[in-house]
């Protein structure tokens, strides 16, 4: 018999407060031994074999349980629902059958009111599954107060399980298991983060299996004394990426509703709707908020029914959960660039992470950045913080000369204590990629990933000719970097016939920069105004063309009085825009706004009428392929493009509204033919939306998936 066994055997004789403290001295001496599986388990994220997705196409669940243990809790329940329904929630509270009295009229209250009712067990006194014979004694008891109260779900006291012998309860679904919990006195993890299905009991019926996912309150704020949300929501952050099921458990009888704050005893509700309030304003419209019930009876109707490939109980290795047989990646990404905001980056950082492999990200941050976040799973180091105001060569390159030698100093250190199997180099610039050279020679696979071709990036930015000293060390750095490389990835099919100069046959793999579906879909507006919103959200570079799309927006002001210009970003081009602005006296037209994490800025670009990509036909911005152009197709935002030659390679006239590049008289023609011709917006939008389903990073992730594997020689 361990420790934990024999605390939770003597407990009932145990003074409440010689209990938290012996419970928490078990929590910190386990807490270091569990660290890379707690709060976060990388492999609880794999989806099951054939997962359909969650109603609506929303990417993610989210599903409120609260466990009423004590009379003392009972009085709390229905301030905590109603903070709940202030804010557009509803949730499970389970109660135990016997130990306090549950009245009728409550229950029928929290019904009335959208709540569901569960059954938190019989007493919250002992294990109901520690023999046969205990069971067997509460089992009728147990299905009789099912009955009474008319539920469905049900809940074991102290998280105890047994899923077979559950199965001969009268229910649909239980909750008594969670995806990774090592402090828990049967701590044995279902080891995901999706529903699944038990074949169970005499009966044969059956049924689903909810895993908590997300940290009760009681080991936060109680045991590990933790004073803020973090965990909560970097945990929600990590299973919203997955796609999987962010299942909360708290518990009234910890909370404080009167501002009477007795840490550890106890703590301020506010700390439970400040989550509230966070997956609410991050994730709104992103998620299917549903009770446990709603969340059985999907599965059983869209899973079950369809006869879908979906592993239960009875296949996994050892008839007790399910298991992931891949062995997962070790995986780091370097890029100099800002993480949050940097699509290309995220979406393969997230789609790796949600398949089940750990991913460390080295970056650059703001000056108010923390050095350190987990984002959406994603462990994100910042070496060094940046402003997009370089005007030199010299600026420019000691900038990134500095990145290079911070991200390599980091990765080196990290990949000694825990070696990588593959490093993600991202350019610009080429030459990071030899920050990854300890790695390389201990063995790990390196990837190029060229996002802007740097010879030809440089001579745009800088004005420099072809024929220069510098564009020349350029393509010779190209060369280097590419043969150091085991793999280079390259953002388009023009980039990848520029690139045979550098890169051999059979090394350069195309992936544009496809959209990410768990961000990028198409929603309901939510403005109600009478504005005719234009949109740009990107780098502010001169390639970019945003002074013509200005000097277009002078031209149209008269007859488009409603309209405006948002321009999303920076780049060393915004002050000289802003003046620009000011100069033709139609500031009031063009509102600039800051960069926003990718998720925010969906959300912006979402509300939109119309996007406008107004890059100059260059030898660079004319063959760079822009991220927000299948972007807003997801959105379902119509587009007006600059007819350069990638965009022609790409599109057509059936699914963008084309203007000739660097005109800024045609460029005004065609937005104000498009404000004015709801129809055409309409035809645009619909043919968009059909072309660009082949170009969804979920259609083709899985050629960079398959690389990678190929690359390190991964095996399932």
């Amino acid at each position: 018999m361990n420790l934990l066994d024999l605390y939770y055997l003597i407990k009932p004789l145990i003074p409440r407060r010689l209990q938290l403290a012996l419970r928490r001295q078990m929590v910190l001496q386990k807490l270091p031994k569990v660290k890379h599986t707690w709060p976060i388990d990388p492999a609880a994220g794999k989806k099951p074999e054939g997962w359909p997705g969650w109603p609506d196409g929303k990417p993610f669940a989210l599903v409120l349980t609260h466990d009423v243990e004590t009379a003392e809790g009972l009085t709390k329940v229905l301030p905590l629902a109603r903070l709940e329904q202030s804010l557009g929630f509803r949730s499970c509270l389970n109660f135990v059958g016997r130990d306090y009295p549950v009245p009728d009229q409550l229950r029928q209250t929290l019904t009335d009111m959208g709540f569901e009712v569960g059954l938190h067990g019989l007493t919250h006194k002992g294990n109901l599954f520690r023999s046969r014979k205990v069971f067997e004694q509460q089992r009728p008891e147990i299905n009789k107060v099912l009955k009474e109260w008319n539920v469905v779900g049900f809940r074991a006291p102290a998280m105890y399980h047994n899923l077979d012998w559950a199965g001969e309860l009268d229910i649909e679904y239980d909750m008594s298991t969670f995806d990774t919990d090592p402090f828990e006195p049967q701590p044995d993890a279902a080891g995901t983060v999706f529903p699944f299905w038990v074949n169970g009991g005499q009966n044969g019926k059956g049924y689903v299996e909810l895993p908590y996912t997300l940290p009760q309150d009681h080991i936060l704020f109680t045991l590990l004394r933790e004073r803020d949300i973090r965990i909560w929501k970097e945990k929600l952050d990590w299973v919203a990426a997955h796609g999987g099921m962010a299942l909360l458990l708290v518990h009234p009888d910890y909370m404080d509703f009167d501002s009477q704050v007795h840490f550890p005893k106890g703590y301020p509700a506010g700390l439970y709707e400040e989550f509230l309030r966070y997956a609410k304003e991050k994730y709104e419209g992103q998620y299917w908020f549903a009770l446990p019930k709603e969340i059985a009876a999907y599965y059983k109707a869209q899973i079950l029914n369809s006869k879908s490939e979906i592993r239960t109980k009875e296949e996994s290795p050892n008839h007790q959960f399910i298991q992931s047989t891949r062995k997962p990646l070790r995986v780091a990404m370097l890029s100099y660039s800002f993480y949050e905001s940097d699509a290309r980056v995220s979406r393969y950082a997230e789609t790796l992470v949600r398949r089940g492999d750990q991913v460390d990200a080295i970056a650059i941050g703001g000056e108010d950045s923390e050095d350190r976040a987990v984002i959406n799973g994603v462990r994100v180091y910042r070496v060094q913080s940046r402003k997009r105001n370089e005007r030199t060569k010299t600026a420019y390159l000691s900038r990134i000369l500095k990145f290079l030698v911070k991200s390599s100093s980091l990765l080196t250190r990290m990949h000694r204590k825990h070696p990588y199997d593959l490093i993600h180099v991202h350019s610009v610039p080429d030459f990071e990629v030899f920050a990854a050279w300890f790695p390389k020679l201990k063995g790990a696979k390196i990837i190029l990933d060229i996002h802007d071709i740097v010879p030809e990036f440089y001579t745009a930015k800088f004005g420099t000719g072809r024929g220069s000293i510098f564009y020349k060390l350029l393509i010779q750095a190209e060369k280097l970097s590419a043969s150091f490389a085991n793999q280079v990835i390259v953002s388009n099919h023009l980039w990848a016939e520029t690139l045979k100069r550098s890169v051999g046959n059979g090394k350069c793999s195309v992936i544009i920069n496809y959209p990410d579906t768990h961000i990028f879909y198409r929603r309901p507006r939510q403005r109600d105004d009478e504005k005719f919103i234009m949109m740009y959200p990107g780098t502010l570079n001169w390639h970019q063309g945003l002074d013509i799309a200005i000097r277009s927006m002078a031209r149209v002001r008269e007859e488009a009085p409603q309209a405006v210009l948002q321009i999303y970003g920076q780049g060393e081009s915004r002050g000289s825009l802003e003046k620009l602005a000011r100069e033709l006296e139609i500031s009031d037209r063009i509102q600039f706004f800051d960069p926003r994490p990718k998720e925010e800025i969906a959300t912006a670009m979402a509300e939109a009428d119309l996007g406008i990509v107004p890059k100059r036909n260059d030898s660079f911005g004319g063959e760079a392929f822009s991220t927000k152009t299948l972007e807003f197709m997801s959105l379902g935002v119509p587009l007006l493009l600059s007819k350069t030659k990638i965009d022609q390679y790409y599109f057509n006239d059936s699914v963008v509204k084309f203007f000739e590049p660097g005109d800024e008289q045609d460029l005004a023609d065609k937005m104000l033919e498009l404000i004015k011709n709801k129809e055409e917006r309409d035809r645009l939008t619909e043919n968009a939306l059909s072309f660009v389903e082949q170009y969804k990073w979920k259609n083709n992730q899985d050629k960079y998936l398959n690389l990678v594997d190929k690359l390190v020689g991964a095996k399932l």
